[in-house]
């Protein structure tokens, strides 16, 4: 559904997030989500929460097809690294997605938090209550969800702070040719296709992703690498921009990931794993950190490169 609103004179300065909610009768939280995920659009661009909106601005709201309206709780196994009566930590399996929407209604990571915590922060509810980031469903690895506001608006915030340390291992195609290097590239919304990020675009945000390399195959090289900002598929389109996509991913990588494959190494999924979450705890305040180690099919993948 598509909505289009015409700023007057009268709103002149509002910011672009209390704008919205007010003239759509949406809170505030939702119209949050929906410029996260560019789903709000100032003159058919993408623009910050916190934009003034001026006279004549022309807005556009495409709100999802709702997958529903309920979370509904689901007895599935998931591994809980942490949890306590703020905030609950898991790793997350390759092939689960985050939370319910149009084409996956049941069997989310969301779904299986609902059965196992009765108690679960309101913003971002009914069907994603707590998330303050979440990892695309072919990537595994170490997720934090909020059981409470409190907890929430503090995770949100060094989240947006950039105080968040993460660390990511993925194997690229490719012999990259640095040791180590950093990749500082706008990303935004493709502007040939809406469901892709891009560096290739006019009204990107600033990107920062540094790495290192961990291991070479030759045809392809292990790195780690660490978020300086979190944008959306950040590291999936900073290497795929460099001309070294994930392997296995099939969005921003599809040609180099065939060629690997003819070599016999197949890739199940992107070879993309968050290794390393750590934060200030909200109720503590102390810093805590958590791991995940590389998945089997990742390990697998590894092994099978080695022995070329």
């Amino acid at each position: 559904m598509k909505e289009i609103i015409t700023v007057s004179p009268s709103d002149h300065s509002m910011r672009l997030d209390v704008f919205a909610a007010g003239k759509t009768g949406t809170t505030r939280s939702q119209i949050q989500i929906l410029i996260k995920e560019g789903n709000l659009l100032v003159n058919n661009t993408i623009a910050s929460r916190s934009y003034k909106v001026q006279p004549h601005d022309i807005i556009e709201i495409v709100r999802p097809e709702p997958a529903d309206d309920i979370l509904t709780p689901e007895t599935i196994p998931i591994d809980i690294l942490y949890s306590d009566e703020h905030l609950v930590v898991v790793d997350k399996q390759a092939g689960m997605v985050v939370y319910p929407s149009a084409g996956h209604k049941q069997g989310t990571l969301l779904n299986a938090l609902a059965s196992s915590f009765k108690k679960m922060a309101s913003i971002g509810g009914p069907l994603r209550p707590g998330v303050v980031h979440r990892l695309d469903k072919d990537t595994s690895g170490v997720m934090v969800v909020a059981l409470d506001d409190k907890t929430y608006y503090s995770l949100a915030e060094q989240f947006e702070n950039r105080t968040i340390t993460r660390r990511y291992r993925a194997l690229i195609y490719g012999d990259i040719r640095e040791d180590s290097g950093e990749i500082i590239m706008s990303i935004g919304r493709s502007t040939s296709d809406r469901k892709k990020m891009s560096t290739r675009t006019r009204h990107g945000k600033e990107a920062v992703t540094r790495w290192r390399v961990t291991g070479r195959f030759g045809v392809a090289t292990l790195i780690e690498a660490k978020l300086g900002t979190g944008r959306t598929h950040q590291i999936r389109v900073h290497f795929a921009a460099i001309g070294h996509p994930v392997l296995g991913d099939t969005t921003y990588g599809k040609k180099t990931s065939v060629a690997v494959q003819h070599g016999r190494v197949a890739f199940p999924r992107q070879m993309l794993h968050a290794e390393l979450l750590g934060f200030i705890h909200p109720g503590t305040g102390r810093y805590i950190e958590f791991s995940s180690p590389l998945p089997r099919d990742m390990e697998e993948c590894i092994s099978k490169l080695s022995a070329r």
